[in-house]
């Protein structure tokens, strides 16, 4: 593992951490208790990550992001940077969250998608940038998220439609 920048800056870190093998975690990087990373993960630059947040094997975090408390990001999800996470989000495996509307084509503002508190994002969903998906929705894997999610809202298809969320779905998410 690799905490710290060469400069000598090190990240403030909770107590309770489970840091393992390969993760990186910028010197500049806040990060509250009980966290706990898979094998290579990635917490880049100027992020702040709330406590009993879990990053999953090869989940990268990049600079700049916002990380609530409870929250569970899986293996190999992607969070671009200027994400904000609220409180108690799921992103699944695989899932990756986009900030560049136009990558090298256009020069533009970077703008990361908004997860606010209980949203879940299924495995390997796309969310695009600039993206609110809201509190207690739920959006379904393999999903292609390209406008705003509204509160207790299923998500589903590609590019994804809105639904009412089931029955089963509804509530926020319970921490394990």
């Amino acid at each position: 593992m690799t905490l710290g920048d060469p400069d000598g800056s090190m990240p403030t870190i909770g107590r309770g951490a489970t840091i393992r093998r390969g993760t990186v975690v910028y010197g500049d990087v806040t990060v509250g208790e009980g966290f706990t990373t898979g094998h290579d993960a990635l917490v880049r630059e100027d992020t702040v990550i709330g406590d009993g947040v879990l990053v999953g094997t090869r989940a990268v975090i990049d600079g700049g992001s916002t990380v609530g408390d409870e929250v569970s990001i899986q293996t190999g999800a992607y969070l671009p940077t200027n994400t904000t996470v609220g409180d108690r989000v799921f992103v699944g495996p695989g899932a990756v969250l986009t900030n560049d509307d136009y990558p090298l084509r256009q020069e533009v503002d970077l703008e990361g998608p908004t997860l606010e508190d209980d949203a879940t994002v299924g495995a390997n969903a796309t969310v695009l940038p600039g993206v609110t998906v809201g509190e207690r929705a739920f959006v379904a894997a393999g999903a292609v998220v390209t406008e705003d999610v509204p509160a207790d809202t299923l998500a589903v298809g590609a590019p994804a439609e809105h639904q009412p969320l089931p029955e089963r779905l509804q509530g926020g998410n319970t921490v394990r």
